[in-house]
């Protein structure tokens, strides 16, 4: 065959083997069988055909890896939105509001029931994070829901204590995890529950241990350190193409429970430090640098309190050079 290019309705007459749902919808420049096999990308994300300007650039999870649609119902429990008020009633987190209607699912992240192994019973969405969930049983027939790594299935068998197998799934202290490992659900304090890589596809690594504590490489690059009697779960969390995924149109942010957002420079200026001038003025009525509706620079300045405590386990900033 020579080269060509197939868009996707030729892609999916001549790759049957491949699921629809799992291609990323794109022309390929193919010269063979083989050749196209090789080029296709297989992900865990769907895009739409054009058929509408938003569609264009629509993308979507394939939730391939979800074993069920209906949540345990003795885990759930009712989720009041605060539309970024506070208690006074007072705006306190800007352009949140509406949204679809959620419960939140009961998350075990302190991994507190000890020497006793769970089998997996179902991998499911959860609308409150990025990252999926899994249904365990443990052998006392007690049900509870954990974050879900990137290669648990079910029917695997994990466990959480001192005495564990080094696989994805269980759960243990930072001291007996090997070097070079990734874990996530990570506690900053003994028997808090986990606080530390626990959206989708987040893992930090045990790069060093001394005096008591490990240091950790999170996502971000920052090099910190974790007493070392603290528990995490081994392995990266699943559906780490979240990233990648495009909204495609300003209604998907609404149904997220995300309200618009208007630019400083639109604005006047007795509304916003950058506003007023003249068309996109960057001096007249306003400041010329970008600044916070607060008037706090909003390009490079360091917010940190700089005697916070914890600022002693950070062994290096994630922008540090």
């Amino acid at each position: 065959m020579g080269r060509q290019l197939i868009c996707w309705v030729g892609l999916k007459t001549q790759v049957k083997r491949v699921k629809e749902s799992r291609l990323f919808r794109r022309g390929f420049e193919i010269g063979s069988e083989k050749n196209l096999a090789n080029r296709i990308e297989l992900m865990g994300i769907r895009n739409s055909k054009p058929i509408t300007s938003a569609r264009r650039y629509y993308s979507t999870s394939t939730f391939e890896e979800l074993t069920t649609s209906k949540p345990e119902k003795s885990l759930l429990a009712p989720l009041k939105k605060s539309g970024g008020r506070n208690t006074i009633g007072r705006i306190t987190s800007r352009h949140r509001g509406g949204g679809h209607k959620r419960r939140y699912r009961v998350i075990d992240f302190k991994r507190d029931k000890r020497e006793i192994d769970a089998t997996v019973k179902t991998i499911e969405y959860d609308p409150n994070r990025s990252t999926r969930i899994c249904l365990v049983e443990y052998a006392d027939g007690e049900l509870r829901y954990i974050l879900a790594p990137e290669r648990l299935k079910v029917g695997d068998t994990i466990r959480a204590g001192e005495e564990i197998e080094f696989k994805d799934g269980n759960a243990g202290p930072l001291a007996i995890i090997p070097l070079g490992t990734f874990v996530h659900n990570i506690e900053l304090r003994p028997g808090k529950g986990g606080q530390l890589g626990r959206s989708a596809g987040a893992g930090a690594q045990v790069v060093a241990r001394e005096g008591g504590f490990t240091t950790l490489r999170l996502p971000s690059g920052e090099m910190r350190m974790v007493h070392s009697i603290c528990y995490a779960t081994i392995g990266t969390l699943s559906n780490s193409d979240h990233l990648n995924i495009s909204h495609g149109k300003a209604g998907r942010a609404r149904w997220l429970g995300i309200r618009p957002q208007t630019r400083g420079m639109a604005m006047n200026p007795v509304d916003h430090p950058n506003g007023g001038g003249e068309g996109r003025s960057k001096s007249g009525g306003g400041r010329q640098h970008p600044r916070s509706p607060w008037g706090k620079y909003a390009k490079g300045q360091k917010t940190r309190d700089k005697n916070k405590t914890s600022s002693k386990y950070i062994v290096r900033r994630r922008k540090q050079k």
